[in-house]
């Protein structure tokens, strides 16, 4: 039976989004529907209204994505959980640990709104002041694709050494894969440098600033009030952390990460590694997209990834399993 498979959850984070997401799992169950209202009190906008209408580049915006995102993640949780799916752990990418918080029982579904609303708005207004301050040349993000962390993180520190300043890993995000966060210069200066050094390509992304770095710090300064006055209690299950890689161990030191991640990188291939090693029966992605499926199968584990994030993915996940 699928009730007795030990199952791990993972959230995705932003880039994730789409047009519309979120509304089948709307449609089919009442819990999401409750869960539609409850974040639209906590962020302080319709949420149905907003995914029926907002296009691509509306969903772009921080402060429109985050509330979004989470609402979609806890949406296939939810869905997942009437199927009889109870996971065994959790972990999110980014801004997915705040969904994966919520489902381990450390903030409350309510907080969880809360908190990815005051951050997504702390992040947009770092973000909108960058690109207003740089004129056309914004700090960014790109991937690095075809290098290991470790010699990502070894190169900029050369660089470092060097005079290449406003350069740092933000996601590891894969044995192949690792995201860049920096100034417009430093990026532009970079790509050469890690084409040279044997990455199979450089991709700029399309995000609204250099996130997972220093160069986000002021976005602490409206956040961090907000997050000391949520509580946060003892994960009820396995959690992972983006700043440790390892497992949270109490409410007390999930706090304290929480303020550090927006600052400091992901280390999502660790995440995976601990995961891993929890010999779980399958790893289910609940959310939009297919982002977290593909970087699961960059570790060639044998445990298998599905997709859960539309009602279809889910009775397919399901079937899967109940084959397995």
């Amino acid at each position: 039976m699928v009730t007795k498979k030990r199952i791990a959850l993972l959230f995705p984070g932003q880039g994730a989004q789409y047009p519309q997401m979120a509304l089948d799992l709307y449609n089919a169950s009442k819990t999401v529907q409750e869960l539609f209202a409850l974040a639209s009190e906590a962020a302080g906008m319709d949420m149905k209204a907003l995914l029926e209408t907002a296009d691509a580049e509306k969903l772009k915006r921080t402060d429109i994505s985050q509330p979004a995102i989470t609402l979609a993640n806890l949406a296939a949780a939810s869905v997942l959980r009437e199927e009889g799916i109870e996971p065994e752990a959790v972990a999110g990418f980014s801004l997915g640990e705040y969904a994966a918080l919520a489902a381990s029982g450390v903030i409350s579904t309510v907080d969880c709104f809360k908190l990815v609303s005051a951050r997504g708005k702390a992040m947009q207004r770092v973000a909108d002041r960058l690109a207003a301050s740089e004129a056309g040349s914004a700090p960014g993000m790109a991937a690095i694709l075809g290098l290991p962390g470790e010699q990502v993180d070894a190169l900029i520190a050369e660089w470092r050494e060097g005079g290449l300043t406003g350069l740092y890993a933000a996601n590891f995000n894969s044995p192949k894969q690792v995201v860049v966060a920096g100034t417009a210069g430093a990026l532009a200066e970079a790509e050469e440098r890690f084409k040279a050094n044997g990455a199979r390509r450089v991709v700029r992304l399309q995000v609204a600033g250099p996130f997972h770095s220093p160069l986000v710090a002021e976005a602490l300064e409206d956040f961090a009030p907000v997050l000391e006055a949520t509580t946060f209690l003892d994960p009820r299950i396995a959690l992972f952390s983006n700043v440790t890689g390892k497992q949270v161990l109490s409410g007390q030191e999930a706090k304290k990460l929480a303020l550090r991640q927006i600052t400091e990188p992901v280390r999502w291939t660790s995440e995976e590694a601990q995961i891993a090693e929890l010999a779980v029966d399958a790893v289910l992605e609940a959310g939009p997209g297919k982002v977290l499926q593909g970087l699961w199968k960059d570790t060639s584990s044998t445990i298998p990834c599905y997709g859960a994030g539309t009602l279809a993915d889910i009775q397919a996940a399901l079937a899967s399993l109940e084959q397995a």
